[in-house]
């Protein structure tokens, strides 16, 4: 958020901090659901922040989904699915069971460890592609169709995202644990198998990827 936003206010990041401490001594997963959901409550409120102001049709003021409501929360639903496809094909590759999770717990037909594998990666990943396509001007208002209260993108506009999504996942990040440049495809593998390293006891705790 503070890379893409130009002037972020500081109750925010604040606010930010807290329940990312908060976060490390939730007693259950009820209370960490609550702490991940006000969280994503105060990082969704600044998102419209991280476009450029002269973009006009694509307004946003919060996360829907189920259907999404607006084009910003159209392409944010379909970069998720595409990350959540990722994360769980990487799993499959490592020995994964990609439908049983921790934080998200398994449910019929929801491959909730992938759901778990993606949580860090959304920002660096699937928010970046959205911003950089809105404020590319690569995607226009002409790409989404409107039906009753829903948004959904036509099928050229789907056609751009998955580009921009491969491009994103093939771009060279430093691994902060490794030191060494890969792509954030690979890092979800790196990750994969460093989650594998902790539950055999191996490594004491998951190291969680953060870019510097």
């Amino acid at each position: 958020s503070r890379r893409n936003h130009p002037d972020v206010p500081k109750a925010v990041l604040n606010e930010l901090a807290r329940l990312a401490g908060a976060a490390t001594t939730a007693d259950c997963l009820d209370s960490l659901f609550g702490i991940e959901g006000a969280a994503g409550r105060v990082y969704f409120s600044q998102f419209r922040g991280m476009l450029k102001q002269d973009i006009s049709s694509f307004d946003f003021s919060e996360r829907n989904r189920r259907p999404p409501k607006d084009p910003i929360n159209a392409l944010l639903s379909f970069t998720y699915a595409l990350l959540t496809k990722a994360a769980t094909v990487t799993l499959l590759a490592v020995g994964f069971d990609p439908y049983m999770g921790f934080f998200h717990q398994p449910r019929y037909g929801r491959p909730s460890l992938a759901l778990d594998l993606m949580e860090e990666f959304r920002p660096l990943v699937a928010d970046s592609v959205v911003i950089g396509l809105v404020n590319n001007k690569e995607v226009a208002e002409k790409d989404f169709i409107s039906r009753a209260r829903s948004v959904a993108m036509a099928p050229d506009a789907r056609k751009k995202v998955i580009q921009a999504f491969e491009r994103r996942m093939d771009t060279l990040i430093n691994h902060p644990v490794f030191n060494y440049s890969i792509s954030y495809r690979r890092v979800l593998e790196v990750q994969a198998r460093l989650l594998a390293r902790h539950l055999s006891g191996e490594i004491k705790e998951y190291p969680v990827f953060c870019t510097r």
